[in-house]
């Protein structure tokens, strides 16, 4: 973590944990129906009423996920929640509250944990969540964060993985491959740092994918839209490990095989550039880079006419019977098997 010489800084055992957890979480205010109570005793209470209530958790951890050498701690604590919330989207849901645990080495002081705080009380407004409760506890190395995202869906209105379809179309919101290339770029940034601590990273140009890495926005503009236009869709997943990664996900719980349309992937030309800059194949990135939180879902062919030509959704392919199995259509018009090679946890 970079850290500023010049800015105060307050030790956590100044506070304790108790002190700690009043300070960082007075300014966060209750914003939902469901949330009866919050933050303040052992546990929330929440009422839904005659909703299902989904539930999913994320686990952020120093060097593994997240470097902060290069990625602030507004931002991290606003991709913290964000995250989380892509998953609860990914069931058609609407996201509702979130429960934030830290633990923090002693490396931090109390203004470091306000900057991350200061990004989930952002990312809670924008989202319109309430932050109900968490924990805090010492790490001997660096930070980790755990979050857990609650919301709610009407009945029957849930979408899982599993309910896709032979000839449904394939969609996805959004264009991919963007968080994967600023990553890219902020890593050789870093290494050029490091030689010269003097130099200045020149990050003119890369605003947009450099804003895919450090502070991505969940979709839950495209759940209203698919409500709005009438649309449920037969199977859906977020787009966190890849599209690759997502669209085996898909078609193995759905039992189905699927052709994908190399020239239907959308990307954006910034990441086109800088795929040509460093030499890196766009479709390759698309398909393995992950961390776009794009949803990624199956229609009937039926609804096709209610998306057609909508700027914030892309047909990409289409579902067929399993034993077709799972194929990249490439630009020459040549079918090759389909392969996840997106993120992995415990890789060596």
């Amino acid at each position: 973590m970079i850290e500023d010489k010049n800015q105060p800084r307050t030790e956590l055992s100044d506070l304790g944990e108790f002190g700690l957890i009043n300070h960082l979480t007075k300014n966060l205010k209750i914003q939902q129906k469901s949330t009866v109570y919050g933050i303040g005793d052992d546990a929330a209470v929440l009422d839904f009423k005659t909703d299902k209530v989904v539930v999913t958790t994320d686990l952020l951890v120093e060097g593994v996920h997240f470097d902060l050498s290069y990625a602030p701690l507004k931002h991290l604590g606003y991709k913290s929640v964000v995250v989380n919330l892509s998953d609860v989207y990914a069931m058609n849901a609407e996201a509702t509250q979130v429960t934030v645990s830290i633990a923090v080495s002693n490396r931090f002081p109390l203004e470091a944990l306000e900057a991350l705080y200061a990004g989930i009380e952002t990312a809670a407004n924008v989202y319109n969540v309430d932050v109900v409760g968490g924990d805090t506890t010492s790490s001997t190395t660096g930070l980790l964060i755990s979050v857990t995202a609650i919301g709610k869906v009407a009945q029957n209105e849930e979408v899982y993985r599993n309910g896709a379809k032979p000839n449904d179309l394939l969609v996805v919101s959004g264009d991919l491959g963007g968080a994967y290339m600023g990553l890219q770029v902020l890593e050789r940034e870093k290494e050029v740092f490091k030689v010269n601590p003097n130099n200045q990273p020149d990050l003119d140009g890369y605003t947009y994918i450099i804003e895919r890495q450090l502070k991505p926005e969940a979709r839950k503009d495209i759940v209203e839209l698919l409500k709005a236009l009438e649309v449920k869709p037969t199977a859906m997943i977020d787009v966190s490990d890849g599209l690759s990664s997502e669209i085996m996900h898909l078609c193995t719980q759905s039992e189905v095989g699927c052709d994908l349309y190399e020239n239907k992937i959308p990307l954006d030309p910034q990441v086109i550039s800088v795929c040509e800059e460093f030499d890196i194949d766009s479709t390759t990135v698309a398909l393995n880079g992950g961390e776009d939180y794009e949803l990624l879902f199956t229609i009937a062919q039926d609804d096709f006419d209610k998306i057609k030509g909508n700027p914030h959704l892309s047909v990409i392919g289409y579902i067929t019977e399993k034993d077709a199995g799972l194929h990249l259509v490439t630009r020459a018009e040549t079918k090759i098997e389909l392969k996840a090679q997106g993120w992995k946890n415990f890789n060596d």
